[in-house]
């Protein structure tokens, strides 16, 4: 792994760093969505658990914020690989 931040240092390619840095954007991106889809699938588990009688107005919410994680980190990937390209 070494050897590849040595050669994109070492102006072999000079769109390395660039790509290096596309690439962790990206992979940060989708840890982060995987960690907050994470924690609303607990949440809204927890809360039907404790109430299911609120199950279908949890479920609906966890949807919807499901979906707002997920437009950010398609955002944080499209940032990514617009800078592999700048």
């Amino acid at each position: 792994m070494f050897t590849m931040f040595q050669e994109a240092a070492s102006g072999m390619d000079p769109n390395g760093l660039a790509l290096l840095g596309a690439g962790i954007g990206a992979g940060l991106s989708v840890i982060g969505a995987g960690i907050g889809i994470g924690q609303i699938g607990l949440g809204a588990t927890q809360g039907i658990a404790r109430q299911p009688e609120a199950a279908a107005t949890i479920t609906t919410t966890a949807i919807i914020l499901a979906s707002l994680v997920e437009g950010a980190a398609l955002f944080g990937i499209v940032i990514a690989i617009i800078f592999k390209f700048i």
